[in-house]
C-alpha cells in the first residue's frame, strides 16, 4: 500500500452543492403537497416546475466527481501494482450497499403502511442496481425514484475498473467513448427525438462519469494545455456563472447538450478547487466539508423526509408564507440530521472495514479516510 494519502481539497464542497441542489429541487417540485404552488421558479414547456433541472444538474456533478475520483485512485493503484478489481468491488460494496439496502427496507415498509405504489418488478430492479430502468419506464417506486442515479453509478463500476486495468491507451479509449456516446445521442435527438433510446442515454449518462475520468487522467499526467485551460481565474469565473444560472433556473444553452456542458463545468471546478491557486470561491471549509462527508446519506434519505413532512404538515391550515418556510427549512434540516446520524452510527462501522481493502490511501474529508 502506498503510504501517501490522496486528498483533494474542496471536493466535499462540490458534493455539498450537488446534494443540496437535489434536495431543494425535490422540495420545490413537491410543494403542492403543502398546498402551495410548486412553480415559484417558473415552469418547463411540459408544465413541470423548473426545479427539476436543478436536481438533474446536481446529479451530473455527482457523476463527474465520481468518475474523476475513481479513475484517479485506480490509476494511482496501477502505479504501484496491478489493479485489484476484487478489492475495488469490496470497497464500493462497503461504502454503498449498507445504507442502500437499509433505506430500501425502510421505503418498502413505509410504502406498505401508507399504501404507496409498490411495483414488484421495479423493486427487483432496485435490488439489483437497475433502478434507472423503471425510472426510464415511468414505473419507479415513489420513495425510490432517486435510486436511478445509484443504479447508474453501480453499472459504471461494473466495467470501469476492468477498463482501467486492461486498456493500455486509456486516455484515447475514454475520448473515443465519450465522442461516440455524444454522437449517438445527437443522432437520436435529431432523427428520433424523445425516443426511448435517446432518453436512455440521457438518463444513464455514463459518458458524464467518463468526462470525470478523462479529467483525472489529464490531471494525473499534468497535461499542460488542460491545466492551462482549467486552472485560471477566467475559466473559474465562467464556470461559477454557469452554476449561478443553474441555481436560479436560467441555465439553458443548447438543450440537447446542456448536461454535457454542466459535466465539463463540473470537471473544471474540480480542478479549480484542488489546484487552489486560482480558486475564486473556496469550498474548503468546515461546513461544506461536513455536508459533503454525509452527502450520500442526504441523497439517499431525503425522499422519506419529504414524504412525511408533506403527509402531515400538508394537512395543516397555515398561512402560505409559513408553509414555504416550513418546507425549505424543516426538510433540508431534518434530512441533514438523519444523514449525520446514519453516517455516525451506521455507515462508519462499515467504513472501518473498507480500509482493509485499500491499496492507495485516500480521504474524502479532512477528518476521515474514506472516498
Amino acid at each position: 500500500m502506498s503510504s501517501k494519502t490522496i486528498y483533494f481539497p474542496g471536493l466535499n464542497g462540490l458534493r455539498a452543492i450537488s446534494v443540496l441542489a437535489v434536495v431543494i429541487s425535490h422540495t420545490t417540485t413537491g410543494l403542492y403537497h403543502f398546498n402551495i404552488d410548486p412553480s415559484i421558479f417558473g415552469t418547463l414547456p411540459d408544465g413541470n416546475p423548473k426545479g427539476l433541472w436543478l436536481a438533474d444538474y446536481g446529479v451530473t456533478i455527482f457523476f463527474v466527481l465520481s468518475g474523476f475520483l475513481i479513475t484517479f485512485l485506480l490509476q494511482s493503484e496501477k502505479d504501484h501494482q496491478p489493479i485489484s478489481v476484487r478489492k475495488f468491488y469490496l470497497r464500493r460494496i462497503l461504502r454503498i450497499w449498507p445504507l442502500y439496502y437499509a433505506y430500501v427496507l425502510v421505503a418498502v415498509v413505509i410504502s406498505l403502511i401508507y399504501g404507496l405504489y409498490l411495483n414488484q418488478q421495479s423493486l427487483l430492479y432496485v435490488l439489483f442496481f437497475g433502478a434507472n430502468i423503471p425510472f426510464l419506464l415511468n414505473t419507479s417506486i415513489p420513495l425510490l425514484i432517486h435510486y436511478w442515479s445509484l443504479g447508474v453509478e453501480e453499472q459504471f463500476y461494473i466495467f470501469w475498473p476492468w477498463v482501467n486495468k486492461k486498456i493500455k491507451s486509456l486516455l484515447l479509449f475514454t475520448v473515443i467513448a465519450i465522442v461516440c456516446i455524444i454522437t449517438i445521442k445527437l443522432v437520436l435527438h435529431f432523427r428520433q427525438p424523445n425516443s426511448f433510446w435517446e432518453r436512455a442515454i440521457q438518463i444513464t449518462r455514463l459518458h458524464c462519469m467518463m468526462i470525470g475520468g478523462l479529467g483525472a487522467l489529464l490531471y494525473k499526467e499534468r497535461h499542460p494545455l488542460f491545466l492551462r485551460i482549467a486552472d485560471n481565474k477566467l475559466t473559474q469565473c465562467i464556470c461559477w456563472i454557469f452554476i449561478l444560472l443553474v441555481a436560479i433556473n436560467k441555465f439553458h444553452i443548447v438543450s440537447v447538450i446542456d448536461t454535457e456542458i454542466i459535466a465539463v463545468v463540473a470537471l473544471l471546478l474540480i480542478i479549480g478547487q484542488i489546484q487552489v491557486k486560482n480558486r475564486l470561491i473556496n469550498l474548503e471549509n468546515s461546513i461544506m466539508d461536513f455536508l459533503g462527508k454525509i452527502s450520500y446519506g442526504i441523497y439517499v434519505i431525503h425522499p422519506v423526509v419529504l414524504f412525511f413532512f408533506s403527509w402531515y404538515i400538508g394537512r395543516l391550515t397555515v398561512p402560505v408564507p409559513f408553509n414555504y418556510m416550513l418546507a425549505y427549512t424543516l426538510i433540508p434540516g431534518c434530512t441533514i440530521l438523519l444523514a449525520w446520524l446514519s453516517y455516525t452510527y451506521f455507515e462508519k462501522g462499515f467504513l472501518k472495514y473498507k480500509k482493509k481493502y485499500e491499496v492507495v490511501k485516500s480521504a474524502s474529508s479532512r477528518e476521515s479516510g474514506e472516498k
